[in-house]
C-alpha cells in the first residue's frame, strides 16, 4: 500500500464565474464537499486531490474581484489566505476578460506564495482571436501557467502537476513592482523582516504619517494611489502577454442578450423558463416521489416487519424499526427526486449563464423591496417546494440578502399545502377557489411583512450593492452536472437527513409510547395534544382531536388530514395479508408506471392539479361538528403562517443556522396565532 508523504493546502481563486466550480469538480471528483464557511452562511466547496506522493486539499475561495475585506466573500478569501496561509494559489482567469481577472492576481502576488496561474476557458478565447503568451506571462511573474478547459476538462490535470513542481521547487513569484516613490515608501517599513508586500502595504495604510506623504506627492489619497498602481501593472502586463487578431463573427452572446435582457420579450421570457422550471420539477419528479413512498412503506416496511415477527422480536420493536426507522428514511429519501430535478435545471441555468440574467432582469423590481434579482428564483419555487426553495439561496452572495429570502420563503404556500387548503375550503366554503387565492395572497403579504421587519430590524442598514456580472453563453457537459447534482443531494440528505429523521423518531414515539396504546388520545402525542388545546381555543379549535393532528402534521403539512381520519376514527387499520413476491413485482411494475408518466409529463403542455383524495371525504361530516366557517378559516391562516414541516425547518437549520431557525419557527407560530386569532375574532362577528 502506498503511503501518501506530504498533504498541501490549495486555494482556488478567482472573480466570480470563471469557472473555479468547473475545475474543481474535474479536479476531485466524488470527493467534492458543500458545507458552509464556519460561522457564517457562505457557501464553501473543498475536495481530495492525489498527484504522486502528495494529497492535495483544494480549496475553492468565494468569487471575488478583489481583496479589500468588505463583504462578506471578500472577508473569507481575505483571512484564509492571511490566516490559513496555503502552500499554493491557483489563480483562475477567465481568459476572454483576462486584463479585468489580472487585478486580483496582483493582489495574490502581494502575498508572495506559490501560485499557478490557469487560463480557464481557452477555447472561447481562441474563437476572439486571443492568443497568450504564456512563457512570457511565467518569466515576469515567477509562476507556472496552465492553459484549461473547465467544460471539457482538458488540461486540468496539468493543475496538479504544476502544483507539486512549484512547492517541490520553492518557487515563489517575483515581487510585484509599483512607482517608484511607493516602493521606496514600502521599502522603508520592512525593518529587515521577510514580510509579504501585501502585510507591508498594509502596515502604510495603517501609519498616518506615510498616508500623508503619499496624499503630499500625489494629491489623492493613499488607498486610490494603491489601487491606480495595481490597475496600472494588470494592464501594463496584459499588454505585454495578449495579443488579438481581428476576427469579424457573430456574437451569440450579444445577440440571445437583445431579446433575454430586452424588459418586455425578456420578461415573457423568463415567465416562460420558471414556468417550466416548475413544470418539469415537480411533475416530473412526482411519479418517482410517490413510487419512492409507496416501495418504503408498502414493500420494504412490511418485508421487514415480516421478518422481525418471523425472529419472534417484540411488536412494539418491530412497529418502531417497520414505522418509525424505515418511515423516517423514507420521508427523508422522498425529497430526493425533486431537489435532484430542481438542482439540476438550477444547474444548468447557471452554467448556461442564464440564471445571472434572470437576476439582471428582475434586479430593478426587487430593489424596491430591499432585495436584488436573484432573490426572485428562490422565492418563486417556494410556491413548488419551501426545501429546494431555501436550498437553492446558496446562490445569493450576500448573507444578509439570504437570511432575508430564507425568512420570506416558508410563507410561499407549496402543493402540500394546498391539499389542506382545498380539504376545509370545500367543506366549509360555497366559493372555495376566491378562499384559497386568498391564502395565496395572505402568504405573499406575510413575506413582504416579515422582510420589512427584518430591514427594519435586525437586518438595518442600506441595500448591500455589487457588480452583476453576465458570463457569456456555455452550454455544460452532462457529466459535470450530474457530478454537481450528485455534490448538493448527498450534503442534503447527510446533514438535512439526519435531523429529519431524529425528530420522525421523536414524533412517532410520542404517537405509540405508553408502548402497546391502541387509542390515539392515550398516546403521549394524545396527551400533549389535550394539554396544548387551551392554546388553540382562543383562534376557535377546541376540539383536542385537531390540535393532536399538528403533533404528526409537523413531519409534513398534508399529514394533518391523514392525522385527522385516524384519531376522530380511533380504530385501528387492518392489516392486509403481505405476499413479498407479488408486491416485489407490483413495485416493478410501479416503477415503470413512474418512468413513463414522469417522462411523458415532459411533453404535456400543462402542469399537473393536485386534488383532495377521496379518502378524505367521510372525514368532512366529522370536521364539520367540531368546526364551523371561521374556525375553520383560522385553522388554514396558522397552516399557512406557522411553519408546520419538519424539512422546511430542517434545511433552514442548515442554511441558517440554529439559532435563526428555532427564532423563526417561534416567529411563524406567534404571528400564525395573532393573524389566526384576529381573522377568527373578525369571521365570529359577521
Amino acid at each position: 500500500m502506498k503511503i501518501l508523504s506530504k498533504t498541501l493546502k490549495v486555494a482556488l481563486a478567482g472573480n466570480p464565474n470563471v469557472g473555479k466550480t468547473s475545475l474543481l469538480n474535474h479536479l476531485v471528483g466524488t470527493t467534492l464537499k458543500v458545507g458552509n464557511w464556519p460561522g457564517v452562511t457562505v457557501e464553501k466547496r473543498e475536495g481530495k486531490a492525489t498527484y504522486n506522493d502528495y494529497t492535495l486539499i483544494l480549496v475553492d475561495l468565494p468569487g471575488i474581484y478583489t481583496l479589500e475585506p468588505i463583504s462578506e466573500d471578500e472577508l473569507i478569501a481575505y483571512k484564509f489566505l492571511t490566516y490559513d496561509e496555503p502552500d499554493v494559489i491557483v489563480n483562475v482567469i477567465e481568459t476572454p476578460n483576462m486584463e479585468r481577472d489580472l487585478l486580483l492576481t496582483v493582489e495574490l502576488l502581494e502575498f508572495g506564495i506559490p501560485m499557478v496561474v490557469a487560463l480557464n476557458m481557452m477555447d472561447e478565447a481562441q474563437k476572439l482571436g486571443i492568443e497568450i503568451d504564456t512563457g512570457r506571462l511565467e518569466e515576469l511573474l515567477g509562476v507556472k501557467v496552465v492553459k484549461t478547459n473547465g467544460r471539457t476538462g482538458a488540461g486540468v490535470k496539468d493543475i496538479l502537476s504544476a502544483i507539486v513542481e512549484i512547492y517541490e521547487k520553492s518557487m515563489k513569484p517575483k515581487q510585484v513592482r509599483y512607482s517608484e516613490d511607493l516602493e521606496s515608501l514600502i521599502d522603508s517599513l520592512k525593518d529587515g523582516t521577510s514580510e509579504s508586500k501585501h502585510h507591508l502595504i498594509k502596515k502604510l495604510l495603517s501609519n498616518r504619517e506615510y498616508t500623508q506623504k503619499i496624499e503630499r506627492l500625489y494629491g489623492k489619497p493613499a488607498y486610490d494611489v494603491l489601487k491606480e498602481n495595481r490597475f496600472a501593472f494588470a494592464h501594463g502586463l496584459y499588454n505585454e502577454v495578449v495579443k488579438r487578431k481581428h476576427i469579424t463573427s457573430t456574437d451569440l452572446t450579444s445577440l440571445l442578450d437583445k431579446f433575454l435582457l430586452h424588459p418586455y420579450i425578456g420578461t415573457f421570457t423568463f415567465l416562460l423558463v420558471m414556468f417550466f422550471l416548475f413544470k418539469i420539477s415537480f411533475d416530473f419528479s412526482k411519479p418517482f416521489m410517490d413510487w419512492l413512498d409507496g416501495f418504503l412503506n408498502n414493500f420494504l416496511s412490511p418485508l421487514v416487519k415480516m421478518w422481525l415477527e418471523e425472529s419472534g422480536i417484540s411488536d412494539w420493536v418491530v412497529k418502531f424499526v417497520s414505522e418509525a426507522l424505515i418511515g423516517g428514511v423514507g420521508f427523508v429519501l422522498t425529497f430526493t427526486p425533486l431537489i435532484a430535478t430542481i438542482y439540476l435545471i438550477l444547474s444548468f441555468l447557471e452554467f448556461t449563464g442564464y440564471l445571472p440574467r434572470i437576476a439582471f432582469l428582475m434586479d430593478r423590481f426587487m430593489h424596491r423591496l430591499g432585495l436584488h434579482g436573484k432573490s426572485v428564483i428562490p422565492l418563486l419555487l417556494g410556491f413548488g417546494c419551501n426545501v429546494p426553495a431555501i436550498v437553492a439561496t446558496r446562490t445569493m452572495e450576500s448573507r444578509r440578502d439570504k437570511l432575508l429570502v430564507i425568512a420570506m420563503i416558508p410563507f410561499m404556500s407549496c402543493p402540500a399545502r394546498l391539499v389542506v387548503f382545498s380539504f376545509f375550503a370545500v367543506t366549509f366554503f360555497k366559493n372555495p377557489a376566491i378562499v384559497i387565492f386568498l391564502l395565496y395572497l395572505m402568504g405573499v403579504a406575510v413575506a413582504l411583512f416579515t422582510a420589512i421587519l427584518l430591514r427594519k430590524t435586525v437586518f438595518a442598514g442600506g441595500l448591500y450593492h455589487f457588480v452583476m456580472e453576465l458570463p457569456p453563453y456555455r452550454l455544460p457537459t452532462l457529466r459535470l452536472l450530474l457530478r454537481i447534482v450528485w455534490v448538493y443531494l448527498r450534503d442534503f440528505l447527510y446533514r438535512a437527513g439526519t435531523l429529519i429523521f431524529a425528530v420522525s423518531v421523536v414524533i412517532w414515539l410520542s404517537m405509540n409510547i405508553p408502548p402497546g396504546v391502541t387509542k390515539a388520545e392515550d398516546s403521549l402525542a394524545g396527551k400533549i395534544g389535550r394539554l396544548i388545546t387551551p392554546l388553540f381555543e382562543p383562534i376557535g379549535i377546541n376540539d383536542w382531536r385537531i390540535s393532536t393532528s399538528l403533533i404528526p402534521a409537523f413531519l409534513a403539512r398534508e399529514i394533518v388530514l391523514s392525522s385527522m381520519a385516524t384519531i376522530y376514527t380511533a380504530q385501528d387499520k387492518s392489516s392486509k395479508e403481505f405476499l413479498p413476491d407479488q408486491e416485489a413485482k407490483k413495485q416493478l411494475f410501479a416503477l415503470g408506471s413512474a418512468v413513463k408518466e414522469a417522462f411523458s409529463s415532459l411533453i404535456d403542455p400543462l402542469p399537473k392539479t393536485f386534488e383532495v383524495s377521496e379518502e378524505y371525504t367521510p372525514l368532512r361530516s366529522a370536521i364539520s361538528k367540531s368546526l364551523n366557517g371561521a374556525s375553520a378559516l383560522s385553522f388554514m391562516i396558522f397552516i399557512l403562517i406557522y411553519t408546520s414541516c419538519l424539512g422546511t425547518v430542517a434545511v433552514m437549520w442548515r442554511e441558517a443556522g440554529k439559532k435563526f431557525a428555532l427564532s423563526f419557527l417561534a416567529y411563524s407560530f406567534v404571528l400564525a396565532w395573532l393573524t389566526a386569532f384576529l381573522i377568527y375574532k373578525i369571521g365570529s362577528l359577521i
